[in-house]
């Protein structure tokens, strides 16, 4: 009987080791699933930046040919917008018009603007800025997602980082080359 009850006290320790690892294991599996998705949507907004025309006419005359009308901020895209121009400097910390949208928990757009709608779980924002040394044929992009719990710990102003666990900051250039 006591080999009986202390078999079972030992199954029960083991047991509970082995519950804590499985709770364990699935809270990096939401954290892994969150970075992937942030990830996954910053890449995406990159794609469509770094699509927009940056290069010289096709007639040969070596005259610079941009795209300064695209608007990304909505979906799908249109003619009314700010294209490849100079962002404000700080769209990238800041709901800027022309350079945020939101999305919903499944990545589709759900708007633009300053507030996000009750709907949007992602705020993604972006900039582009020439570069220093080479401003006329050079343009760094930023692209910034990030979660609307993270950004109301960022607007309390309780950290004053740009990134937090979760968010996805991804950069990239791209320079003018002949069509």
């Amino acid at each position: 009987m006591i080999e009986v009850l202390v078999a079972m006290g030992l199954l029960m320790v083991v047991s509970l080791g082995v519950a804590q690892l499985f709770a364990a294991s699935t809270q990096v599996n939401l954290k892994a699933r969150a970075q992937t998705s942030t990830t996954a949507l910053a890449e995406q907004k990159l794609e469509q930046i770094r699509s927009l025309t940056w290069g010289f006419d096709d007639q040969g005359l070596g005259l610079p040919v941009s795209d300064v009308t695209t608007n990304l901020s909505v979906y799908p895209p249109t003619k009314n917008g700010t294209g490849l121009n100079p962002s404000p400097a700080t769209s990238i910390q800041e709901n800027t018009i022309g350079y945020v949208d939101f999305l919903d928990g499944a990545g589709t757009w759900v708007g633009t603007g300053t507030t996000p709608p009750a709907s949007a779980v992602y705020i993604r924002r972006w900039s582009i800025q020439p570069l220093p040394t080479n401003p006329n044929n050079t343009l760094v992009f930023q692209v910034l997602v990030t979660t609307r719990s993270n950004e109301q710990v960022r607007a309390a102003g309780t950290a004053s980082r740009l990134r937090f666990p979760g968010d996805a900051l991804l950069n990239s250039v791209k320079t003018r080359k002949s069509s």
